[in-house]
């Protein structure tokens, strides 16, 4: 068995392949590209196990690897540095440092989903970005609105039919009026891009009984049980609830000083969509749910609005856990 390490970057790789003694076979510097990649690697006569670090851009890299070696190992970044640090003495993480950790099966490993879960969570990634810029743009009308001494119309969406044509009439003072007409026409291409995604996740919502379970959970509508599907791919590779919540970021971090221990601001190490997706889920899930409504508001009292929708949303992902694990619908209470 032969061991590769593979230090990737946007334009060059480094390349360093180890026998089972830990003798360097190969160390080269080969472009980013996937002919070389496998010209790199092949003609060995041997089984080949690669690695490479969990960093940006990893999927095209480890698609290349996997078309030539026998295993491919992704790894956690920020663990594979603790481990190479205590071990091997060094903080340097190259290709010849994963090569050596793969053989002495060091390599903590992160989650590798296959190139077309890839794809449908840059398509969902997308529709957030759209739904931010379209949070953004009705920031930017509200203030704007502050602006001028206006009475807004009894509505309980001002970006709603009877709002929208409030919006419309309004003849605000150049040049405020002109960047109004802006906002509002950019938000017309932001709401129209958003809906044109809305296709796809119907159809990735089909047949799969984990997007019912997920969306039958207060706050967790279709996208976001398309999101959190598609985000955490296998539920089984987390053991319990606390792990879950660990890896969306929402866990409060913990530090001891003079036998106390103290919890701060949430970690946010983890995946951002998911973090994102459970909090803007509190809003409707509160709505939706007494039981939740009445968990909220009893934070919100004490400790404020902030600190109580994060705790809201960690509540949320617990659910996501449980109902996931357990092949069942969410009772609404």
């Amino acid at each position: 068995m032969l061991y590769a390490g593979v230090d990737h970057h946007t334009k060059t790789s480094h390349l360093t392949v180890i026998d089972q003694e830990g003798n360097v076979i190969k160390r080269k510097v080969i472009p980013s590209d996937g002919k070389e990649v496998v010209e790199a690697l092949i003609g060995y006569g041997e089984p080949i196990k690669a690695v490479l670090e969990a960093s940006y851009n990893w999927g095209k890299m480890y698609d290349w690897l996997d078309e030539v070696a026998d295993e491919v190992v992704l790894a956690h970044p920020l663990k594979v540095r603790a481990i190479a640090e205590a071990r091997i003495k060094n903080d340097k993480i190259d290709s010849r440092t994963l090569a050596h950790l793969l053989r002495a099966d060091l390599i903590p490993e992160a989650y590798a989903c296959p190139a077309e879960i890839r794809a449908i969570k840059r398509v969902l990634r997308q529709r957030m970005f759209l739904v931010r810029i379209k949070t953004m743009l009705k920031n930017r009308v509200h203030a704007l609105l502050h602006q001028h001494d206006l009475e807004e119309p009894n509505t309980t969406d001002l970006f709603g039919v009877a709002g929208r044509r409030w919006l419309k009439g309004l003849h605000l003072p150049s040049p405020d009026g002109e960047i109004l007409s802006e906002d509002l026409a950019l938000l017309d291409v932001v709401r129209e891009r958003i809906a044109s995604t809305e296709g796809l996740i119907k159809k990735l919502s089909m047949g799969d009984h984990a997007v019912k379970w997920l969306k039958s959970i207060p706050g967790i509508g279709d996208f976001f049980s398309v999101l959190i599907r598609n985000e955490v791919g296998d539920i089984s590779r987390f053991r319990s609830p606390k792990k879950f919540v660990s890896y969306t970021g929402l866990i409060p971090s913990t530090y001891a000083s003079a036998g106390k221990v103290y919890h701060g601001r949430i970690t946010k190490q983890g995946n951002k969509y998911l973090r994102w997706a459970f909090i803007e889920a509190v809003t409707p899930a509160i709505r939706i749910s007494s039981e939740l409504k009445s968990y909220y508001e009893r934070l919100k009292r004490r400790k404020g609005t902030k600190d109580a929708r994060v705790a809201t949303a960690r509540k949320l992902a617990e659910i996501c856990w449980y109902v996931w694990t357990e092949e069942r619908f969410y009772e609404v209470h």
